[in-house]
């Protein structure tokens, strides 16, 4: 590993080219139903596969790089190339002070929940192992400082847990996956032990299992149709992150981190200053409700430390640390999304680190990440 800039982004998204899935998928096979952009009537362009929209954002998740942060790329003769283009990204890395990317996806959906929505579980595979070969060859082909996460189909099992093998001997550093699979087809419900073989693959093969906010959009309340555009995704920008509490929760109480003691979950895009909260709400429900008879040989805050990291871009970290645990907070640029720290990231993390102890920093801001990841 080599460090320039001292900062490992956790959680950044690459922008999926215009003919990934056409260029890779047989045409004779699925015919149209291959992810393509299509014209809609109004004249923007949209990704649209087995007859689904696969995106509601125009075409892209770019809106750091627009001249106009509140509006995403319509067509995609406007996407800006540092969110599809390698070399362009890189020098966006160099200018912001990132030495190291860890990539999720856009069109295939924040953490793959796209393609967990389409009704055919052969598509779906195709559609993500294609994903995932182009990442490897494209992006973690084209730099070390790219670190590429498998998406997977979300069943069968079996199919599952055969994507996480091949792609992790790929060269895959994570798992991306839909927090609440249950939330996108009639699956079974992710707390269940359906879902075990999963858990323990990613345990065996050393690789975290990563559930962004916002891949569960029922979590959150849909704003008012009359507020304006910039206020809608203000408010979509604020609910996001704390959606992740329901995610946790689910996790402690369920007795999947307890059952899999070595599986690792980033919760990416979550945020900080909710937990605090969390940590000392969920163990005093804890307590009071007696769960210690219940067979938990751990309080849900004992969990999260043993487990499970945070990711913020924002939050002062000092305030924190105490609750959460330097140990358990990664960091990140959010690049390209509307949110992102870009073009202020050094900023920014000069202002959200003060009062914090180097030694402190340094967790955070890449020793974490580079444990986490391997690297």
């Amino acid at each position: 590993m080599r460090l320039k800039h001292g900062v490992i982004s956790v959680d950044d998204h690459i922008q999926e080219p215009a003919e990934l899935w056409t260029s890779r998928l047989s045409k004779s096979r699925w015919g149209d139903r291959i992810p393509h952009l299509e014209r809609a009537s109004n004249g923007a362009e949209r990704w649209v596969a087995d007859s689904q929209v696969l995106f509601e954002h125009g075409v892209s998740r770019a809106g750091a790089l627009m001249a106009d942060r509140n509006r995403e790329p319509e067509s995609w003769a406007e996407v800006p190339p540092a969110a599809y283009l390698p070399s362009e990204r890189l020098k966006a890395m160099d200018a912001s002070g990132i030495d190291y990317s860890v990539l999720y996806p856009t069109v295939a959906g924040l953490a793959g929940e796209a393609f967990g929505r389409l009704k055919d579980p052969e598509l779906e595979l195709a559609c993500v192992q294609a994903y995932n070969d182009w990442l490897i060859e494209e992006w973690a082909g084209a730099s070390d400082r790219f670190i590429p996460q498998c998406i997977v189909p979300i069943a069968p099992i079996e199919a599952t847990v055969s994507e996480i093998r091949r792609a992790v001997a790929l060269g895959h550093r994570g798992v991306v996956y839909p927090s609440l699979p249950m939330h996108l087809r009639p699956v079974p419900h992710v707390s269940g032990p359906e879902y075990d073989p999963v858990w323990a693959a990613c345990a065996e093969l050393n690789v975290p299992l990563c559930l962004h906010a916002g891949a569960s959009p029922e979590l959150q309340y849909t704003p008012y149709n009359g507020l304006s555009a910039a206020v809608t995704e203000a408010i979509n920008a604020v609910t996001r992150p704390v959606s992740s509490v329901f995610v946790i929760s689910l996790w402690s109480f369920s007795r999947v981190l307890l059952r899999h003691p070595n599986l690792r979950i980033v919760l990416a895009e979550s945020a900080l200053s909710w937990g605090s909260l969390y940590m000392e709400w969920a163990d005093h429900q804890f307590d009071h409700d007696g769960l210690a008879r219940e067979g938990y040989e751990k309080t849900p805050s004992e969990m999260f430390h043993n487990q499970c990291y945070f990711t913020s871009w924002f939050d002062q970290v000092a305030p924190f640390v105490e609750h959460v645990g330097a140990d358990h907070i990664l960091w990140s640029s959010n690049f390209p999304l509307a949110t992102s720290t870009w073009p202020r990231t050094r900023a920014t993390i000069t202002h959200c680190f003060q009062a914090v102890p180097a030694e402190m920093r340094e967790k955070v801001l890449w020793k974490n990440a580079a444990s986490l990841y391997r690297l």
